[in-house]
């Protein structure tokens, strides 16, 4: 039986026919996002099941082995860091079963969102771009592209042309401007159609963000935007 990580989910609306799977940052929980839901006009959308998946505990390296949530470890310094690989696989492996779920769930793969912030934006993006199957959509916030030189060798022909929401602040001290720059355009440099914003932020969601977020959601969730491809 599989073992799916622990969630927080939220509907939109009864019977829903879409979903959103959306992974929080380091040292936070699926509890970050969701109360986010009611302030999105979904107006035009199905109804939606939001899942705020929690990442597992353990040991990252950058804060001298103290565990908390990670979807995968942190080595090294701000200027010179070593990619955990075999972490963010393994996490990727937990996130292709929720996507799984929801496929059992009724919801067909057109239909659900990736989305994440920080580290899970790392996730989502690694994820999204590999899974076999056409997904609706990636949203992907103040975070960063993770193993950007296997991508070209690994990605799915499926998602190829996957609307991604790439947003990051101004300001942001954690992960810095010119690293999510560097990886938008290498999305945009393998043919990936990436929809760019910034807003005046540090590490964090900005008000026009959660405006921007429910137009992207409408956009790509909303009956006469859904295009089956499998």
């Amino acid at each position: 039986m599989t073992q799916y990580l622990p969630c927080i989910e939220t509907n939109s609306g009864p019977i829903p026919a879409a979903s959103v799977i959306w992974l929080h940052g380091l040292g936070a929980s699926g509890d970050d996002f969701a109360a986010i839901v009611p302030e999105l006009d979904l107006s035009g959308c199905p109804p939606i099941r939001f899942v705020f998946p929690h990442a597992p505990s353990i040991p990252v390296t950058l804060n001298g082995g103290h565990v908390m949530p990670a979807w995968y470890d942190i080595i090294g310094t701000p200027t010179q860091r070593t990619e955990d690989d075999a972490g963010i696989r393994h996490s990727a492996l937990a996130i292709e079963a929720l996507i799984t779920r929801e496929l059992s769930r009724g919801v067909r793969p057109e239909r659900i969102v990736l989305a994440g912030f920080s580290q899970g934006c790392a996730m989502v993006l690694h994820t999204g771009l590999r899974h076999g199957r056409r997904l609706g959509g990636i949203m992907a916030l103040s975070g960063y592209l993770p193993l950007a030189p296997a991508l070209a060798a690994e990605r799915s022909s499926a998602n190829q042309d996957i609307p991604i929401f790439m947003a990051h602040g101004l300001s942001d001290p954690m992960i810095v401007l010119s690293r999510a720059e560097a990886s938008r355009d290498a999305l945009l440099g393998l043919g990936y159609a990436v929809q760019w914003h910034t807003y005046p932020m540090p590490h964090s969601v900005h008000p026009a963000e959660i405006r921007d977020i429910g137009d992207f959601l409408r956009s790509v969730l909303a009956p006469d935007s859904v295009h089956a491809k499998t």
